[in-house]
């Protein structure tokens, strides 16, 4: 029965923010689906018919497919075996010095072990190391004698969705296939060609490639506005104007604004490649840039206002990315960090993070010091920019590597910036 037929079953090991996404999806083209994760909170919430955390579209997708009755949930990942494929989601880190930690993907693998059978499908879907998908079939015929390709089908299809996007580009972005043996690749793409998205056909490795490099290219692209936002500094230049000298009217590329650049699979994959590199230092450094963002921020507020101790710091943003939910790697937890150790008091609003934080009037009330730390459009609203005005000291100093504002600088004290002078004159006024 070929990959793609209705009457096939699928299971997802890992119903985080690829895993969930992509059973619901299957699911909903027709297949039964068994989603298989350990934490009791994410099958609870499921259950109940809730989406544990926001994608645009997947609550009533998920009211669809739970009324279908084509998706069931378990704790044990060799319930898998019980599907005809089986999609692995789940995390793939890194070691602290610099070495990709396989661990829970051969624990997945172990306990699928003893259960696969000829004819089984599977899918490395989430970010790995160049080389793991090869590993992970030689692990099957070195402990069973499962050859890829023959006795079972071992591939890699890299997920490259944008947070928020999932249910747009799962249709529409190209899906990379790099299956061990034509036939694995074959077997997967079938699979995959339910969402009608254009297929892309590779060998494993290259797979492997293309998906960490995807993300490298976006890191290191990122780490440049970061650095120049750094030399404007040292300079006493203006981001904001230079990048626009840059850009204006350039036939030949351009460069993108400075912000807290992070995130769960920018700030980790560059080790995929790292670990191996003929340029070893080179992806550290551009890391290192990235990281650096915050202390950059803290030592330029210190230049400004001097020390740090008992004056109100607002912080808004928690998530590492626009308008969404996702606090895994957020740059923001590290930057508090640095403000409490300069002894500062800290408020933080984010309306969108799952953390309790403040609203925006109660945390940036009296505040010396406001940090847009991740440009979600609330921040960029009049509504924000009015009450920052109104409720924040009257010297404060604003700090936006964003310019969600609208200041036109980094660093700024509300009462010199124009952009801000109509909501200040209408203070005055009443």
């Amino acid at each position: 029965m070929p990959p793609g037929s209705a009457a096939r079953s699928l299971s997802v090991i890992g119903l985080g923010r690829v895993g969930l996404p992509l059973a619901l999806c299957f699911a909903d083209r027709g297949l039964r689906v068994l989603g298989i994760d350990h934490d009791p909170a994410i099958l609870e919430s499921l259950r109940d018919g809730r989406m544990p955390f926001a994608e645009a579209g997947t609550q009533e997708l998920l009211h669809r497919v739970r009324a279908s009755g084509r998706l069931e949930l378990s704790d044990h990942a060799a319930d898998a075996a019980r599907a005809d494929d089986i999609v692995i989601t789940i995390g793939t880190p890194s070691f602290s010095h610099v070495e990709s930690d396989l661990r829970q993907v051969r624990a997945a693998v172990d306990d699928l072990l003893p259960l696969l059978r000829p004819g089984h499908g599977l899918i490395l879907r989430s970010t790995i190391a160049p080389g793991t998908t090869d590993f992970v079939a030689g692990y099957l015929e070195k402990r069973r004698g499962l050859r890829a390709g023959h006795e079972v089908y071992v591939a890699h299809a890299p997920e490259r969705i944008a947070a928020g996007r999932f249910l747009t580009e799962i249709r529409t972005l190209p899906c990379i296939v790099g299956g061990v043996g034509s036939a694995s690749t074959e077997h997967a793409a079938a699979l995959f060609s339910v969402f009608g998205a254009p297929i892309v056909r590779t060998t494993p490795v290259q797979a492997e490639l293309a998906k960490i490099w995807t993300n490298i290219l976006r890191y290191a692209s990122f780490a440049l506005p970061n650095l120049l936002m750094m030399d404007c500094e040292s300079y006493d230049a203006n981001v904001f104007e230079v990048i626009d000298l840059i850009n204006r009217d350039y036939p030949r590329g351009g460069i993108a604004m400075p912000g807290m650049t992070a995130g769960t699979c920018l700030r980790k994959d560059f080790a995929f490649s790292e670990e191996r590199s003929h340029a070893p230092g080179m992806l550290l450094a551009v890391s290192r840039v990235n990281e650096g963002v915050p202390l950059f921020l803290v030592e330029g507020i210190k230049r400004r206002i001097g020390q740090l101790a008992s004056r109100k710091v607002a912080v808004l943003g928690l998530t590492f990315k626009r308008d969404t939910d996702d606090e895994r790697d957020s740059l923001s937890p590290k930057l508090i960090r640095l403000l409490e150790r300069e002894l500062a008091d800290v408020a933080v609003c984010d309306p969108l993070a799952p953390t309790p934080t403040q609203m925006l009037p109660d945390a940036v009330r009296d505040a010396d010091v406001v940090i847009v730390a991740t440009n979600h459009s609330t921040f960029e609203t009049r509504e924000a920019r009015r009450s920052i005005v109104e409720l924040a000291a009257a010297d404060c100093l604003l700090v936006d590597p964003w310019n969600s504002l609208g200041t036109g600088q980094v660093f700024l004290f509300a009462a010199e910036s124009p952009a801000l002078a109509p909501f200040a004159a209408s203070i005055d006024a009443s």
